[in-house]
């Protein structure tokens, strides 16, 4: 399917019109990250479990399963999901309206034809209340428009995440969808240990918190929102929060700290309508993340280098 109508670069993503059918892609990427947690070895911070922003998407990258390899993708343009494995297979699953014990049923069926007894735990992560995927039966909305308009937003903000991690010479992580909290995020380390982290997030076991946040990190991200802030915004946040962190002013103006998450947040709107929306972002990034190294006494000079350029490399003396 070839859609001639040019995509909206910003599209709006008014939370209470399509809440439902976000729900929806939240257990969805739950059941398919879980399938790559549940066959990839264990790495630093979870790294092992996120998905990625692909050009039709979201995918799982490749997934190991003994000598073969598989991975999976959402295609929020075409509207399927895709299984390919490394012998050639390749089939589709229609994203629709259904239950999740049926999308679930479907994906792990599937996967069995294909030779890929993948098992994972059916316990969704993160959300207080939760219904084990196979029990989950309640029909389930899809609004494909909707979709498509959540995907072309991550696009922009996994594109100019990647440019903002160019100008960390620490140790940074990957820019990667943790399909737990449904956030597109970006992590920064200082080097040092932090205290351990007390848990509390629903349905995330503490040994997997506390391994998240072994170290100091300033992360950013975006996150389309929810039931506490019904409004997509770009955040910044620091582990631990260090004293001052929370009265930095920040840029651009319409950026503010969010007493009940305890991070920044620049609403999406803002973006929007901003002259240049890179430029409001980037901002927001670079200040926030300035913000909380100033804030926490971080060796910005033996951490930090130039943006990155295509082509040019980062020159050293």
């Amino acid at each position: 399917m070839v859609n001639d109508t040019p995509a909206e670069v910003w599209p709006d993503l008014p939370y209470a019109a399509w809440k439902d059918t976000y729900a929806t892609l939240h257990l969805w990427t739950q059941v398919v990250g879980k399938i790559r947690l549940a066959q990839t070895p264990w790495v630093n911070h979870s790294w092992q479990v996120p998905l990625y922003v692909t050009a039709r998407g979201l995918g799982t990258s490749l997934i190991p399963y003994r000598e073969r390899a598989f991975e999976l993708d959402f295609d929020f343009i075409d509207h399927t999901l895709r299984i390919e494995t490394s012998d050639s297979a390749k089939v589709e699953l229609p994203l629709r309206a259904q239950s999740i014990a049926d999308f679930h049923h479907a994906v792990l069926s599937q996967l069995a034809e294909l030779g890929l007894a993948v098992r994972i735990h059916s316990t969704p992560n993160e959300i207080a209340a939760v219904i084990p995927f196979e029990r989950d039966r309640e029909p389930r909305p899809y609004d494909a428009a909707a979709a498509e308009r959540c995907w072309r937003s991550l696009l922009q903000a996994d594109r100019l995440l990647k440019q903002f991690r160019t100008s960390f010479l620490g140790k940074v992580s990957p820019v990667h969808f943790f399909w737990g909290s449904f956030d597109l995020a970006v992590t920064r380390f200082s080097g040092k240990r932090a205290p351990l982290h007390p848990g509390g997030v629903p349905n995330l076991p503490l040994a997997v918190a506390r391994e998240a946040y072994s170290h100091e990190v300033s992360s950013a991200g975006f996150w389309p929102g929810g039931a506490t802030l019904p409004e997509p915004v770009f955040y910044s946040y620091a582990y631990p929060e260090p004293p001052g962190f929370r009265r930095a002013s920040l840029q651009p103006s319409a950026a503010y700290y969010h007493e009940a998450f305890g991070e920044f947040v620049l609403p999406y709107r803002a973006v929007r309508a901003a002259s240049d929306p890179d430029r409001a972002v980037l901002d927001f990034l670079e200040s926030s993340y300035a913000a909380a190294a100033d804030a926490a006494g971080w060796d910005r000079s033996a951490l930090e280098c130039a943006p990155g350029y295509a082509r040019i490399p980062r020159a050293v003396s």
